[in-house]
């Protein structure tokens, strides 16, 4: 059932939602499994694409991305293929694409995907165990350069990749400066190394962060993060560089939960149709 929410007719709608997950059945199981093992979390949220946009459609959500990743070579072209028909029968899916670093024609499944409608690219550092700028997946950002398709990565260390090699703000800038035309986002604010991410969106228009998990009322709890740490002066300063992300269904609370704090704060109105909205489209290159 999708959230009763109190937040409807706030700031908040019309939203984007720029981090969303849709994957078969089965692999949203499984997805939803591997993370109730891995941090013990229950999902109060069916990871099926009808149930999570009847939630999005209830919140006010006009659009949404849907970001996929493998954790094996080989499936990535069916698994976008998959998603761009998931696309056709909705109204607000916004599909992106993804690429394993050791598929082969890596440059080849990404264009493919171009071609199908895919709006922009993702990568899940830790799990698919590639940096941002990692020399096998640098047909994939040629071809996004090429493209002008936005990426979105997950290149921080929370909650749980504090130790791993592939994530990390110096991982990320190497991105940044390889690819200076191509837009890329790090999710969830880059926690847990939100200052120095906060610094490169000041230094350059084209890095942007999500605000997924991060700046939820339920960060203390599921990533020891205190979403107040990050300022309303930090928001308002930024707001075309920060759009808000809900990691939605692999959350394991509310969906009104991940902007109940932010809405909290009485942010100027214009603050908030970048954070919801207008920073969203600019990412993505739509209108």
């Amino acid at each position: 059932m999708p959230d009763a929410d109190p937040n409807a007719g706030t700031p908040f709608a019309p939203a984007i939602d720029a981090h969303v997950h849709v994957f078969p059945e089965r692999l949203a199981e499984a997805v939803q499994r591997a993370l109730t093992t891995a941090a013990g979390w229950e999902f109060p949220h069916r990871p099926i694409r009808e149930a999570t946009e009847a939630t999005l459609a209830d919140a006010g959500v006009e659009r949404y991305v849907a970001l996929p990743y493998v954790h094996e070579p080989g499936g990535a072209r069916s698994l976008n293929a998959w998603l761009a028909e998931q696309a056709g029968d909705s109204e607000r899916l916004l599909p992106f694409a993804t690429v394993h670093p050791d598929d082969e024609d890596v440059g080849g499944i990404v264009r493919d995907a171009f071609e199908a409608g895919a709006r922009g690219l993702k990568f899940h550092c830790p799990v698919q165990e590639c940096a941002p700028a990692d020399p096998r997946i640098e047909p994939a950002l040629e071809a996004a350069a090429e493209y002008d398709r936005p990426i979105t990565y997950h290149g921080g260390t929370a909650p749980m990749y504090t130790e791993d090699p592939h994530v990390g703000a110096a991982a990320f800038a190497e991105v940044v400066d390889s690819y200076p035309d191509v837009r890329v986002n790090c999710a969830h604010m880059g926690t847990y190394q939100v200052s120095a991410f906060l610094a490169m969106a000041r230094e350059h228009d084209n890095v942007y962060l999500d605000t997924t998990f991060a700046m939820s009322t339920e960060a203390g709890r599921t990533m020891e993060f205190d979403p107040s740490t990050i300022g309303d002066e930090v928001l308002i300063e930024l707001s075309e560089s920060i759009m808000f992300g809900s990691d939605l269904p692999n959350i394991p609370y509310p969906y009104r939960a991940e902007r109940a704090e932010l809405l909290g704060r009485d942010l100027p109105t214009e603050t908030y149709r970048d954070v919801f909205y207008r920073t969203a489209e600019a990412f993505l290159g739509v209108a």
